[in-house]
């Protein structure tokens, strides 16, 4: 009986690890859907090429890109929480 509980409780926590890699980091994004999402983020930029690298290396990161093409960054604390080395924001 002990060793069908143990093998239900490591199934169960087996699960929970899996859903959690798979559901990403923080968001809900695929590594695969953060260029569509950085492409509408940095749309309306004139530092078209910048803003791309920046927004599709948090979007790696974090698996959250805010909505819209300036602010939101509440939508999306790991990418606002990315910092420079002089402490500025490193997400567009």
């Amino acid at each position: 009986m002990a060793k069908l509980v143990c093998a239900f409780l490591f199934m169960l926590v087996t699960s929970f690890v899996i859903q959690d890699v798979y559901a990403g980091g923080e968001g809900s994004l695929k590594p695969e859907e953060c260029s569509a999402a950085c492409d509408v983020r940095c749309s309306a930029t004139m530092y078209k090429k910048a803003c791309l690298t920046y927004c599709n290396y948090c979007c790696a990161k974090c698996l959250c890109v805010p909505s819209g093409t300036y602010g939101h960054k509440e939508e999306c604390p790991c990418y606002a929480n990315l910092k420079t080395h002089e402490g500025g924001p490193k997400c567009p």
